[in-house]
């Protein structure tokens, strides 16, 4: 497998053409997967992804590169089971190695009412064909032996569910890996090219316009994090989604200490160990809105008290650098994939903190509905209809802290 690393300013900027058949706006994992599944699943050609920086310096870039698929809802189990399976095989299918560990998710509980909702997420991930277990604290603890499971905290751990194909990867290879396989399939990856608007004529979409001037399209697909309503109003197009910052921090690096990812929703964390031996540490998002990719430190502040509560042992690390993402929310807290009121215009939003984790996913049914003109059956439940009918999937909460 190819393992070289491919710097983006180094990256070949091909000369944009004036029309194409599928532009997508967005150029970090999901506007790559979807481009890569397009060409290489579907066989359509012409294809354009605008990148207004440098390709996967967004949200892609500033992730904690969590994976998993243990969540409570039919629709969310279903589409990250899906991205999981798909996880398992992508450094064959792309000839790359993206370090995919496949190392073991714990969520924590610290009280009743946290184990009952944890054992009823277990049995609905059991009823998914979702791997799944429940584990008492003398488990926890032979899981990963770096957990506090002392009874003398202010939340001690009663238990744990336990996802054992869940893991991380690394973002970078990630992003790098979908990028060379759509290039190599004759997509234009277009970087330094902000979207200054969108075309629609007599309800159909017909381009966008570019700061290297106007693209013409039959279809576009919005896969800009952070950015999508901004993206979608200039089309008249009102999305049920703000925007927030996303808080992340990263120690030192250590010697491997972290066998797993520990979450807990009490203390409000979670804490995985990088490829490189950097402690990840993060949260929920921030309250207010916001288009800053910035640390608040209160946030941070706590997200470490947060952490020596769980490990102890990591009282003397010295926290290297902070960062935040920005993130689209939807009041359910699950995303938006699908067809818009505006014929072939397309969207992919509103992921919070789970869109890496959804890549593969993600790019493979957007395509399939981008292709097909209609849904993928994955994507059914997540599409703007459901908030005018109330059908709802309500994951806040339900599926652990954050990532």
């Amino acid at each position: 497998m190819i393992e070289a690393e491919h710097p983006a300013h180094l990256w070949r900027n091909p000369e944009p053409k004036r029309s194409y058949e599928v532009v997508i706006i967005g150029g970090g994992g999901h506007g790559l997967s979807t481009a890569y599944y397009l060409a290489a699943h579907h066989g359509i050609t012409g294809i354009a992804v605008l990148e207004k920086g440098w390709l996967a310096g967004g949200n892609m870039a500033r992730n904690t590169t969590i994976i998993r698929s243990n969540y409570l809802w039919d629709g969310s189990a279903g589409l990250y089971e899906h991205a999981l399976q798909l996880w398992e095989g992508l450094s064959e299918e792309l000839d790359y190695d993206i370090l995919f560990s496949q190392r073991g998710v714990l969520n924590l509980a610290h009280s009743l009412q946290d184990v009952r909702d944890s054992v009823r997420r277990v049995e609905a991930n059991r009823l998914n064909g979702v791997d799944a277990e429940w584990l008492e604290p003398e488990e926890v603890a032979e899981v990963c032996p770096i957990v506090n499971v002392s009874d003398a905290v202010r939340y001690p751990v009663l238990g744990a569910t336990y996802q054992p194909r869940a893991g991380i990867a690394k973002h970078d290879h990630v992003a790098w890996a979908f990028a060379r396989a759509a290039d190599a399939l004759g997509v234009d990856l277009i970087q330094n090219c902000e979207v200054t608007g969108l075309e629609v004529s007599g309800g159909q979409v017909t381009g966008v316009s570019t700061s290297l001037g106007l693209l013409a399209a039959r279809r576009v697909a919005i896969c800009a994090a952070g950015h999508s309503a901004v993206i979608a109003a200039t089309a008249g197009l009102r999305l049920p989604v703000q925007t927030h910052p996303l808080q992340a921090l990263v120690s030192e690096l250590l010697e491997p200490v972290h066998p797993c990812v520990v979450m807990s929703n009490a203390v409000h964390v979670y804490v995985s160990q990088a490829h490189k031996g950097e402690l990840v540490m993060g949260a929920g998002i921030d309250s207010y809105n916001s288009y800053v990719q910035r640390g608040s430190f209160h946030l941070i502040e706590r997200q470490m008290a947060a952490a020596l509560e769980l490990f102890p042992i990591f009282a003397r690390a010295r926290v290297l650098r902070t960062w935040a993402g920005i993130v689209d929310v939807c009041p359910d807290a699950s995303p938006v994939i699908g067809p818009t009121p505006i014929d072939g215009l397309y969207v992919n939003c509103g992921w919070g903190t789970g869109g890496f984790k959804a890549t593969p996913a993600v790019g493979d049914v957007l395509a399939h509905t981008i292709a097909h003109g209609e849904p993928h059956p994955l994507a059914q439940p997540f599409g703007l209809e459901r908030f005018e009918s109330g059908a709802l999937i309500d994951e806040h909460g339900a599926a652990a802290v954050a990532h």
